[in-house]
């Protein structure tokens, strides 16, 4: 049987992020990739221009469809945009019994412009984090979804991972793009000690779409049965060398995105 990922995000008119960026990291992993879209969005590399959130209703309608049809092997959720979509969301999770729900909550896109209410981040934190097998926040996101100051430290990462734990998710990446140094390093903590993942950082501005990107290749590992370290692993080295390839690209004027086919394209 074809592996079947499905996305709850927002679309990107760009291509680089969101739905767009999902749909492609499932292709490029050999997943087949069905979608549920929360918002629209206009923008492109240097920014968001509108948004235009779709009604919770026809949300639940989409994933309705999907889990109704196909073998949903895994969930990646991204941008939610309102807390009725968030509910919505919550509600059609449990009603499918969807399992392999990679929890992915998008706040600011790269340009910085905001993506979510802080009424919807509330809903959140009371009803989709225990839902989801693994949620990814970078350290802005980690910060914010626990009212604290950005980690400056992996000791700091360790305990807001450990936080984000205690709100009821099985288990956190924090993902450590938005720091410095020579390496990018991610905390994963599933159970016990957290484990380190450290990759070399890539110099380019080429990174929108770096997180949905991340989310969605972990979110692939797991329909393909792989045990969570391994999903994140290989999801790090896939998102590596696309930030690697990334400038290979001529995208827009602005944070261009990933080569989510460095290895197809020649």
């Amino acid at each position: 049987m074809t592996l079947v990922a499905l996305t709850i995000a927002g679309s990107d008119s760009g291509g680089g992020a969101g739905i767009q960026a999902d749909l492609k990291t499932f292709a490029a992993l050999g997943v087949y990739g069905a979608s549920a879209i929360t918002a629209l969005t206009a923008q492109n590399t240097r920014g968001v221009v509108a948004i235009h959130t779709v009604p919770a209703d026809f949300v639940t309608a989409q994933v309705d469809a999907v889990f109704s049809d196909l073998a949903v092997g895994a969930v990646k959720i991204g941008m939610l945009g309102s807390a009725d979509v968030v509910a919505a969301v919550a509600t059609a999770l449990d009603k499918w019994k969807a399992a392999n729900v990679v929890l992915d909550p998008v706040m600011v896109a790269t340009s910085g412009d905001r993506l979510i209410g802080e009424d919807a981040v509330a809903v959140l934190k009371r009803v989709l984090i225990r839902r989801a097998r693994v949620v990814t926040p970078n350290l802005p996101e980690a910060a914010a979804l626990l009212g604290t100051a950005v980690a400056a430290d992996e000791r700091a990462m360790a305990a807001q991972a450990e936080a984000i734990c205690a709100l009821g998710a099985q288990a956190v990446l924090i993902k450590g793009g938005h720091g410095t140094g020579a390496e990018s390093v991610d905390l994963l903590l599933d159970s016990g000690t957290p484990t380190r993942l450290a990759a070399p950082r890539v110099a380019t501005r080429n990174t929108h779409g770096t997180g949905c990107t991340l989310s969605s290749a972990i979110a692939a590992g797991l329909a393909k049965g792989e045990k969570l370290d391994d999903a994140v692993r290989h999801a790090k080295d896939f998102v590596t060398a696309a930030i690697a390839a990334a400038d290979q690209l001529g995208i827009g004027h602005g944070h261009g995105p990933l080569h989510h086919f460095h290895a197809a394209w020649r």
